[in-house]
Order: structure tokens, then sequence, then C-alpha cells
């Protein structure tokens, strides 16, 4: 099987302050987008994975997640390679995604074994981003992540996303984001973006945001808790004309993607 694995963008992102169970409560609106990692699995005789990118760490999120789905059901072994293209530390969701991915790989090679339960408490396990990747489109989350909505299908959109050179450790950007105290706020009534890690990114990525709208984005904002920012626009030619500009000024790499809708989140073949 081959797995499309798609990048997300937050269109909102708000944060509380880091409760009992040591996890901070969000409110978020997410929204898969066309950049993906690509998820090849076969059934083998022994369980591997393999990853074009040499540095990516031996324990991740989809031996993470194949180690979960193994305890909860007889999966037979299985050959996994991972085509990386979704950047990494750019709050894109890349690991999140493939963990997803694999879970989704699973559920079409034995159907009817793993119920959505228990596919949603191993994606919450693996991270708090995994099960909206199980959902795709366009999606609210509320609690650690794993409280989702699903909302009508937008694909009216492009983002172009911009990868600084500065890279944030999602880590140290909630310890930063601790310092203020932070208090979760309300879902916008006209959808209108926000992010409170904007607070604590690099100047550099307030730098693109502002350099996005110079040309022409609707409104930019970070992704996740960074580094990579994107700007919105309402068309393929506009995003291509703003990052034509943007690749002239050599502010770092870029990729176009439009806004998926479910159906277009959750190919497999």
């Amino acid at each position: 099987m081959i797995v499309r694995c798609p990048a997300k963008v937050n269109l909102f992102l708000s944060v509380g302050q880091r409760d009992e169970t040591g996890y901070h409560p969000i409110r978020t609106v997410f929204q898969a987008v066309g950049l993906f990692d690509e998820l090849t699995v076969n059934e083998s005789e022994s369980d591997s994975f393999d990853c074009d990118w040499p540095d990516i760490p031996a324990e991740n999120t989809v031996t993470a997640a194949l180690r979960l789905l193994q305890r909860e059901i007889a999966i037979p072994p299985l050959g996994i390679s991972l085509v990386k293209r979704i950047p990494r530390q750019a709050g894109l969701g890349g690991g999140s995604s493939d963990a997803a991915g694999l879970i989704r790989a699973v559920r079409k090679l034995i159907p009817d074994q793993l119920t959505d339960t228990a596919a949603q408490r191993i994606a919450l396990a693996v991270g708090a981003d995994v099960p909206f990747f199980l959902m795709g489109g366009r999606a609210t989350a509320c609690g650690y992540g794993e409280k989702l909505e699903a909302q009508p299908d937008d694909a009216s959109k492009w983002f172009l996303i911009v990868m600084p050179s500065t890279r944030v450790d999602t880590s140290e950007a909630y310890t930063r984001l601790d310092a203020l105290n932070p208090s979760l706020k309300t879902f916008p009534a006209a959808g209108g973006l926000h992010n409170d890690f904007e607070a604590v990114a690099p100047f550099e990525c307030a730098q693109l945001s502002d350099r996005l709208r110079v040309h022409g984005a609707e409104d930019a904002l970070l992704c996740g808790s960074g580094s990579a920012v994107f700007g919105m626009f309402d068309s393929a030619s506009t995003a291509g004309a703003a990052q034509a500009k943007m690749q002239e000024e050599g502010v770092g790499d870029s990729w176009l993607a439009p806004a998926l809708t479910r159906e277009e989140s959750l190919w497999i073949s």
C-alpha cells in the first residue's frame, strides 16, 4: 500500500496553562494541506522501517504506532518505507501524519479488527496531533487534541508555506509560552487567524509573515509551534506569484499547497 500523509496548518491555535496531567489544553482549527510524506507498507518476512532521511531516529512516530498496533491486534510483519517531504521542526505535523498513515494502512490491510475507539486511542498515545490525521480535511479540536469535530470542507484556499533557517523545538516553545501564563481563547466567530505561539516565535518568523502579506497573502500565520509560516491565498496563481517573489528575496525554502478535502486527506492505494 501507498499512503499519502498530508501536512496540516493551524488556522487558529490557543494554548492553556499546563494542568495537573502535565499537558496543555488547546483549542485549534486544523486544515490538511497538499504537502505530503509518502508511506509504503508491504507484508514482509519481518518488521522493518527505512526512511530517505538518514537522520531520522530509529524510534520515531511510525515505529511507536506500529508497536501500539501490535499490542492491540494481530498484525503480519510489515516492511515500511517512508519518503519525507514535510520539513521537521516546522509545525506542520509531518511525524504525526506519518503515524496516522500507518494506522490507516493497517485498518485497510486488516479490515474490521481495529475499532474507531482503539485507533483514536493509539493515535493519541503517539501524539496530540495524530487523531486529526485520521479525520483529515478541516476540523476543530479541544481538550488535548483528542476532542475533534469535523468541519465542512473548504478547498478554495491555497497556502504558501515558507521555512526559515531558524528551527523551533516544540518543547522549548511550550516552555517559553508557559512563562507568559497563557489562557485559552475562544474560537473566533468570523474565522480569523490566530496562534498563541507567535508571541514566543523567533523574530525571523514574524518577518516572513510580513513579507507574505506584502506579496499578496490574505493573511499569514505561524504553523503550529513553528518555525514555518504560511500565507493564505485565494488561488494557485496568486500563491505562485508570491512564491516567486519570496524566492527572489532568498528567505528560505517554500512549498505551494492547496487546502485538502477530507477525501483527499485520506487517500490510500
